[in-house]
Parts: C-alpha cells; structure tokens; sequence
C-alpha cells in the first residue's frame, strides 16, 4: 500500500531537515575550528544585533570595552551564519511537527517523534547559548554536538519508509549488534567533541604512534574534568600537554574499538540481510566508515588542515548517518509497536 500525499510530503520534509542539520553539523565544526566560539560573546545576537555588518561605527568601543579579545568581523560573521541556519532548523522542526498533527489521522504517520524533536531542538538552542555565555566550556561544547547529531539522527529516521515485513532470525542478530555498535558510535563521538574542545587534536603529532611513542606519557587524571568550575575561558585550551595527548590517544584507541565492531555490523549485515535495502544499509555502514579512517590518517599526515578538520566531522555525521538506515530497515513496520507505538 502506497503511503498517503500528506505522509510523503512529511517524510521529504525530514529529509529537508536532515540535509539542513548536516550542514548545521558542519558549519559548527568550521566555526569551532576556526576559533569563531566566541565571535559573538552574546546570544542570540552579536553585540545586540542581527549581523556583524551593523558594527561597522562600533568597533572602536566595542575593542576599548573587551581589550582581550578584539572584535574580529569573518569570526562574528561565521557565529552568525552558523545561528542563521540553525534557526531555520529549529522552524522546519516545528513545521514537521504541525504536519504530524494535521495528518494525525493516518494510522503511519509519526506523532510521538516530531514532538521529540522539538524539545530536542529547544534544549540545543540552550545549549548553544550556553557555549557562548559559559565560555566555550567543553562539556557544554560537547553535549551541543551530540545534539546537533541527535537531531540528524531523528530527522533522517523520520524521513526513512520502514520495511513492511518481519525480521528473520539471523536479522534479529544483526540488529542486536547494530544496537551495541550504535552505542560505541556514540561514545566515539563524544570522544571525538571532547578532543576538539580541548583542543587536543593537534596532541599527537604523528600516527599510529603518538609523540614516536605506542604509549606516551599522559596525565588520565586531568584530561577528563567535566566541569571545572564558572568564569573560565576555555579558548585555545586549559590543560597541559600531557593531558592533551590522554585525551586524543583514548579517542584513538576508541576509533580502533569502533572500527572492528562496525567493520563485524557491516559484513554481518551484507551477509545476512534478507532485502536489498537492507543490504546496501549494510554497505554504506562500511563506506561511511572507510571514509572517516581515510579523512582521520590524512588530518595527522598532514598536519590538521582547516578543510580536513571539517571533514572528519562530517564523516562522523556520515557513520552515523549510515548507522541510522541500518537500523531503520532492522526495525520493520510489523515491529514498530515494540519500539513505541506510533513513533
């Protein structure tokens, strides 16, 4: 049975909205990256106004007021242009969720996850103030981009026509395992956020080794401090060497973990999989994969460009991007109920 007009066009919506939130992702990562946090120290303007270009006759108190750091207009303009788009997420979200509302009557249409959506996209919008006002505080940074990739995730989810059949006994598997992996993703992600905000990517200089050693030496105890107290400017980094290199050589270790389980989810998948949907889920798990090790080798090779950088955030977008359809087609409509009815 075919899905009804109003379903179709909900479902394109979310793949809009997908799209748009992959390019918050990265355009977040740029601005990170390029030290752009704390171009505007205010929210949800920059010095109280819509855009940077409005300062041009202000710039002289606006430097006399913050001496320490100068009002720089590409760093301004690249917080901005990140919150524009945001913004525009955060309207296509509640669009999505009047939709489910409007079309409540289809017994397929999602109700439960358009509304998970929005407060998901309020408690970032928080959390993006919070990065600004809290100084670029790791936990906060990090939590911020484990939000923005939740909103990919529910988006792509919601744009993906489940599968009208029931699981074989060797998918159950497979999906069990998808499950854990999904898990490691997660885990790896927030590795990967706490390494950026720390600015511990740069820590290690060489790969596989790290400073021409297997084991070099790192200070665990400092390098995973949630919270360290208010008023402390975290841009360019607090800690100390060792505690750098501790953070980036367990978010390796962890990307060596991630990589044997998803490389297992992935032939698991191929080769079990009863659909042809299914199976190119499974591929793209491998792909998406196989790109985010290439990206990651070449950012140490060759000395952490800004393009590359960039990059390496997108491909942990695209690995769980990957890992969302796998998981998608393991959940048939005949199960739905058993993952929350009506999702």
């Amino acid at each position: 049975m075919s899905e009804s007009k109003k379903l179709t066009w909900f479902r394109r919506t979310a793949r809009f909205g997908a799209f748009l939130a992959l390019v918050v992702v990265v355009v977040g990562a740029w601005v990170r990256l390029t030290d752009a946090g704390l171009g505007c120290p205010d929210w949800p303007g920059c010095y109280g106004h819509v855009h940077p270009a409005q300062l041009a006759d202000k710039v002289d108190a606006i430097n006399a007021a913050n001496p320490e750091r100068p009002f720089d207009y590409q760093k301004a303009l690249n917080e901005m242009v990140h919150r524009y788009i945001a913004s525009t997420l955060g309207l296509l979200i509640i669009a999505l969720a009047v939709m489910s509302i409007t079309n409540r009557r289809d017994p397929a249409q999602p109700r439960v996850l358009p509304w998970i959506l929005v407060v998901t996209v309020v408690l970032q919008g928080l959390l993006g103030m919070w990065t600004v006002t809290l100084l670029l505080k790791p936990l906060i940074v990090t939590l911020h981009l484990l939000g923005g990739l939740t909103t990919l995730s529910l988006l792509w989810w919601l744009s993906l026509r489940p599968e009208r059949r029931d699981l074989k006994a060797a998918e159950r598997k497979v999906r069990r395992l998808s499950i854990v992996a999904m898990a490691l993703v997660v885990v790896q992600v927030a590795l990967g956020g706490w390494t950026s905000t720390n600015y511990a990517a740069a820590a290690c200089t060489d790969f596989p080794t790290c400073q021409d050693a297997w084991w070099p030496d790192m200070d665990f105890g400092s390098a995973f401090v949630l919270w360290r107290g208010l008023g402390i400017d975290y841009e360019g980094g607090v800690l100390d060497a060792p505690a750098r290199v501790a953070i980036h050589y367990v978010h390796r270790l962890g990307a060596y973990v991630v990589t044997l389980v998803l490389v297992a989810v992935g032939i698991a998948g191929w080769y079990r999989a009863q659909t042809r949907p299914l199976r190119v889920a499974a591929i793209g798990v491998l792909g998406a994969l196989a790109l985010q090790l290439v990206i990651g080798m070449n950012l140490i090779w060759q000395g952490w460009p800004l393009w590359l950088g960039t990059a390496h955030n997108a491909g942990a977008a695209l690995v769980v991007l990957a890992m969302v359809t796998l998981l998608r087609f393991l959940v048939p409509r005949s199960e739905a109920p058993r993952f929350g009815s009506k999702l």
